[in-house]
C-alpha cells in the first residue's frame, strides 16, 4: 500500500513540476546541471553545521563539474530571522551572482528568497512603487502580505535573481513554493511574504539526505506537512480546486501519519524517509493550490517556545473542531487514515457527523501527537498568557489577515469574531480541553 501511495505521489509532483524539479534518491549530484541553466556563477548559501559536510562536497564537485563558479557562505538560523535575511542580502550584493542555491531546510531557503529581493530592489523602487516611506523601503517590511514582491518586479522590469532550492529535509516545502516566513526576534512574531515570484526556480530534493535525520526534526517535520494539507483541505469548502486538494490531502496526510513514527524509530529506513519527503512535498503542492489559516496564523506568535512545525500541529485539532459543521467530507476523509493508523477508536465512523465527527477526528490527530511524545497543549510547549495575547494581537494585523480569509469558517476581527471564537479556542488549545470550542454561528 505504502509503495503504491508513493508511486502515485512521485506521479502528482512530476506533472506539477516538471524537469525543474528532481527528486528522489542520490540526485543530489544534478545540482551543477540545474545551475547551469541560469549562468556560471552562483552563491552557494549552506548551514556550517558538521552533518552538512559530505552534501557540500558533493555539491561542489557537481558545480566545478559543469564550470561553475562559487563561493560560500553560511544559511539563516532557525526560522529565518531578519537579521540573516539581511547578511546573506548583503553577501549577495558584494558577490553578484547569477544565482543563488539556498541548501537547508524552510529556514534557509525562506532567507534566500526574501534576501533574492532586497538585492534586486532599490530603496527608491520600493518607496515609489509601494508608496512607502524611505526608512523602511530598504527592510523587508513592505513586502510582509500578498503580491507585493510582483507589484514592484512589475512596475520595475527587474527580475528576481534566480533561487535554486536544494531541500534537506522533509517538512516545509519551501523549495517548491512562493512563501517566505521571516522572523523579528525582537518582538518575537514572524511574518509571511506570499508572491509567486518567490517560488525558486529550480528545486532538488534527495530524499536520501534524510537518513538520519534526529528525532526532534524528523517529527517538526512531519507535523509540519500534515499541517499544510489539512489546513488548504479544510479551507477548500466550496472552491473550484476541492476535489483536486482532496486528492492530494488524502495521499499527504496518509504517508506522513503512516510512515512518521516508524521513521522515528527506524531513522535509516529509506522507504520511510522517501514516504515523509513525498509527503510533505504534496504539503508544499497544497498550499501552492490554497492556503494554510488559523494555526499557522498562531504558530507565528509562539516562536521562542515552538518550533514551526509543533507549534501549527498543536492548534490543529482546535481549530478542526471549531470548523467542524463546515468540514463534514473533509473529517470524513480524514478520519480513516487516522483509524487505520490506530489513533481513532469509534467502531462506526460512518454513524458519525457534526461536532462530534469533528472531536472524533480531533482526538485522533491529538492520539497521532501523543504516541510521538509531543506536547499536545499549549501549556505543556511552555506558552503563557503572554502567548495568548500575541497571537490575538498577531491576528488583528492586516499583513496577515489572509490566514482569516483562508479559514473555512472566515474571522472578522472587525465583528468583534476574535473575542467572541478566537479567544475561546485558544484557551481550549492551551489547556486541552475541546469542550472549550465556541460553536460558530453565523
Amino acid at each position: 500500500m505504502v509503495m503504491s501511495e508513493s508511486l502515485e505521489a512521485q506521479k502528482i509532483l512530476r506533472k506539477w513540476k516538471g524537469s525543474s524539479y528532481v527528486f528522489g534518491e542520490r540526485v543530489l549530484n544534478k545540482v551543477g546541471e540545474l545551475t547551469k541553466l541560469f549562468g556560471k556563477r552562483t552563491l552557494l548559501v549552506i548551514s556550517a553545521s558538521p552533518w552538512v559536510e559530505e552534501p557540500r562536497k558533493i555539491i561542489e564537485r557537481s558545480l566545478e563539474k559543469s564550470g561553475i563558479s562559487y563561493t560560500i557562505v553560511n544559511g539563516a538560523r532557525a526560522n529565518a530571522p531578519r537579521e540573516d535575511v539581511y547578511r546573506i542580502t548583503f553577501q549577495v550584493t558584494m558577490y553578484r551572482p547569477d544565482s543563488i542555491i539556498a541548501v537547508g531546510g524552510g529556514s534557509t531557503i525562506d532567507a534566500c528568497k526574501a534576501a533574492s529581493v532586497l538585492a534586486t530592489y532599490s530603496s527608491s523602487d520600493v518607496s515609489r512603487v509601494l508608496n512607502v516611506k524611505w526608512d523602511v523601503a530598504g527592510t523587508i517590511d513592505p513586502y510582509f502580505g500578498t503580491g507585493l514582491v510582483t507589484k514592484v518586479r512589475d512596475a520595475t522590469k527587474k527580475d528576481l535573481i534566480t533561487i535554486i532550492a536544494v531541500q534537506t529535509g522533509a517538512s516545509s516545502g519551501a523549495h517548491l513554493t512562493k512563501y517566505s516566513n521571516i522572523t523579528d526576534l525582537v518582538t518575537k512574531q514572524k511574518k509571511l511574504i506570499v508572491d509567486d515570484a518567490l517560488v525558486p526556480k529550480a528545486a532538488i530534493f534527495d530524499y536520501s539526505l534524510t537518513i538520519g535525520t534526529p528525532k526532534n526534526l524528523t517529527i517538526d517535520g512531519g507535523f509540519d506537512g500534515v499541517a499544510h494539507v489539512w489546513e488548504v483541505f479544510a479551507g477548500a469548502v466550496g472552491k473550484s480546486y476541492y476535489e483536486e486538494v482532496k486528492r492530494i490531502a488524502k495521499l499527504g496526510i496518509s504517508l506522513i501519519v503512516k510512515n512518521l513514527k516508524f521513521a522515528v524509530e527506524n531513522p535509516g529506513d529509506i522507504k520511510a524517509r522517501t514516504a515523509l519527503g513525498l509527503g510533505t512535498d504534496l504539503g508544499g503542492y497544497a498550499i501552492m493550490i490554497g492556503g494554510t489559516s488559523g494555526p499557522h496564523l498562531g504558530s507565528f506568535s509562539l516562536v521562542d517556545v515552538l518550533t514551526h512545525g509543533r507549534a501549527c500541529w498543536i492548534l490543529n485539532p482546535y481549530y478542526t473542531v471549531f470548523f467542524s459543521t463546515s468540514i463534514q467530507d473533509q473529517l470524513r476523509t480524514m478520519a480513516p487514515i487516522f483509524k487505520e493508523a490506530g489513533f481513532i477508536k469509534e467502531g462506526d465512523l460512518e454513524g458519525l457527523e457534526g461536532r462530534i465527527l469533528g472531536e472524533t477526528v480531533a482526538e485522533g490527530m491529538i492520539g497521532f501527537t501523543k504516541s510521538l511524545g509531543a506536547p499536545t497543549t499549549l501549556r505543556e510547549a511552555g506558552a503563557t498568557d503572554e502567548h495568548l495575547i500575541r497571537m490575538l494581537s498577531a491576528a488583528r494585523d492586516p499583513q496577515l489577515k489572509m490566514k482569516l480569509m483562508n479559514m473555512p469558517v472566515p474571522m472578522d476581527p472587525d465583528k468583534g469574531d476574535l473575542e467572541m471564537y478566537m479567544k475561546p479556542l485558544l484557551e481550549a488549545a492551551f489547556t486541552g480541553n475541546l469542550k472549550l470550542v465556541k460553536a460558530y454561528k453565523p
